[in-house]
């Protein structure tokens, strides 16, 4: 299908530190990917790079920073190849808009409907359409605030999926999340998949690793750590020294547990 991402000598510097150091990757968009790290590892800048928030600090003739093979993007242009859904996003929207506005609103990259926007029947079925697939229909007209982290979460998922995205980043998305919602969250997950849909999952959490992923890229200190097939990098030896813990790793029915 074509490289996702292509980043070739990408630095990002804050200051005098270097939040991302000597950057060497290239994602294709038929893979599902686990970005994982500590906090502090350079994974959320990471996502800024992808979202135009930031750009590479400096560029020499050996940089590159592409996305679907561009060098620079409109993130409003892309949103038919790439979502993203981030824990920064559901604190966007103001105290009245339902959770289909907020579906709703994908289809202009806005945070809100407002009186400029076009709304067609089209995007209406399809929000209609996208809401029933994340089971979340008995909940389309509730405020978004009022909702759960749980159930804002998936609204955020159906705002970022209605324009049928090729790859669907999800940053952190367990976060707050009890143990009832991890488990809906884990099985929603696996349903978009099956949909289709590639899924980038940016994490600090194994227990958020799905059976599905092919492939992880272990970020630690603002460089590549590990990048690699499950067996090669999604292991014991490498998460002990990801964590600098001592993690023993077992699988046991698609799920992992973690012994310190």
């Amino acid at each position: 299908m074509g490289s996702f991402i292509e980043f070739k000598k990408v630095f990002v510097i804050r200051g005098a530190r270097k939040i991302l150091d000597d950057i060497n990757l290239e994602i294709d968009s038929d893979e599902n990917v686990v970005i994982m790290g500590p906090n502090g590892s350079g994974k959320s800048v990471f996502i800024k790079l992808l979202t135009g928030k930031f750009y590479p600090s400096y560029t020499g003739n050996n940089t590159v920073c592409k996305l679907f093979g561009f060098k620079r993007w409109n993130i409003e242009d892309l949103r038919s190849m790439l979502g993203i859904v981030t824990s920064e996003l559901q604190y966007d929207f103001h105290n009245k808009i339902t959770g289909f506005d907020v579906v709703l609103s994908g289809f202009f990259s806005s945070i809100g409907i407002f009186n400029h926007h076009i709304v067609t029947k089209r995007m209406l079925k399809k929000s209609d359409d996208i809401i029933e697939f994340l089971e979340v229909s008995s909940l389309k007209h509730k405020k978004f605030k009022t909702m759960s982290s749980g159930e804002s979460r998936r609204f955020l998922i159906a705002r970022a999926l209605v324009n049928n995205p090729k790859v669907l980043i999800l940053d952190e998305p367990f976060n707050s999340l009890d143990i009832a919602s991890c488990v809906k969250f884990y099985n929603i997950m696996r349903k978009i998949l099956s949909y289709g849909t590639k899924i980038i999952l940016v994490t600090h959490s194994v227990s958020d690793v799905i059976p599905e992923t092919n492939r992880f890229i272990f970020f630690k200190n603002g460089k590549v750590f590990a990048d690699g097939k499950r067996t090669e990098v999604f292991n014991s030896d490498k998460l002990s020294s990801l964590f600098e813990l001592k993690v023993k790793l077992y699988e046991n029915n698609s799920s992992y547990i973690i012994l310190r």
